[in-house]
C-alpha cells in the first residue's frame, strides 16, 4: 500500500512538471512569437495525452496481469481534466478576452472548437464522480457505465485536434491511431468471448 501512494505521489509530481515547465518558459518569454497560441495549444496536447493515458491503464493491466496499474487511472483523468480545464481557460482568458458572447459565436462558428468544448463537458462528471465516496454511490456498474464516456471525450478531442491542424497532421493522426487501438481492444476483448475476462471489482483507491 505505502508503494502504491508512493507511486502516485511520484505521478502527481510528473504530472506538474510541464506545467511549472510552461510557467518557466513564459517567464522568460520563451513561448515563441505567439506566446497565446503557444501556451493553448500545449495544455491541450497534454489534456489529451493524459486522457489517453488513462484510456491505456485497463488494457495494459489485463494484457501484464499487473492489478497495480489501476491506482493510477484516477489520478490521469484528473490531470487530463486539470489540462483540459486549463486549456479552455487559456482560450477564454486570452483568445476571447473573458467574452462569454465571443466565444460561444466562436463555438457555434467553428466545428472545432465545439468538439473541443464537448471533450472537455463530457470530462466534467466524470472528475466530479472521481472520488471514493461517489464510486460507493453510483455503485460500480453505474460507475463503470458512465466513465466509459471517457472514450467519447477521448475521440471529441482527437477530432478537435485534427480539424486545429491545417498541414501537418501526423501528430493528430498518431493520436487518433492510438485512441483506435485503444477503443478497439475495448470491444474486442468485450464482444468476444475467447479474450473475455472476469469483470473487474472496482474498489476505492487510496
Amino acid at each position: 500500500m505505502k508503494a502504491a501512494k508512493f507511486a502516485k505521489f511520484v505521478l502527481f509530481i510528473n504530472s506538474l512538471v510541464p506545467l511549472a515547465m510552461l510557467g518557466y518558459d513564459a517567464s522568460q518569454h520563451r513561448l515563441g512569437t505567439n506566446p497565446v497560441e503557444y501556451l493553448i495549444r500545449t495544455t491541450g496536447m497534454l489534456a489529451l495525452i493524459f486522457l489517453i493515458l488513462s484510456l491505456a491503464i485497463t488494457p495494459a493491466r489485463k494484457v501484464s496481469g499487473w492489478n497495480g496499474f489501476s491506482h493510477f487511472r484516477k489520478m490521469l483523468g484528473l490531470c487530463a481534466f486539470f489540462y483540459g480545464l486549463l486549456h479552455f481557460t487559456s482560450y477564454f482568458v486570452f483568445d476571447r478576452s473573458l467574452s462569454l458572447k465571443r466565444t460561444l459565436s466562436d463555438t457555434l462558428a467553428r466545428p472545432f472548437i465545439l468538439l473541443g468544448m464537448t471533450a472537455l463537458l463530457v470530462m466534467v462528471p466524470l472528475a466530479i464522480t472521481s472520488t471514493n465516496g461517489m464510486i460507493k454511490r453510483l455503485g460500480a456498474v453505474r460507475w463503470k457505465r458512465l466513465h466509459r464516456l471517457a472514450y467519447v471525450a477521448g475521440i471529441a478531442g482527437s477530432l478537435h485536434y485534427f480539424l486545429l491542424v491545417k498541414a501537418d497532421t501526423r501528430q493528430p493522426l498518431a493520436f487518433a491511431a492510438v485512441l483506435s487501438v485503444l477503443l478497439g481492444y475495448r470491444l474486442v476483448n468485450r464482444y468476444s468471448p475467447s479474450l473475455r475476462s472476469k469483470p473487474a471489482i472496482v474498489r476505492p483507491s487510496n
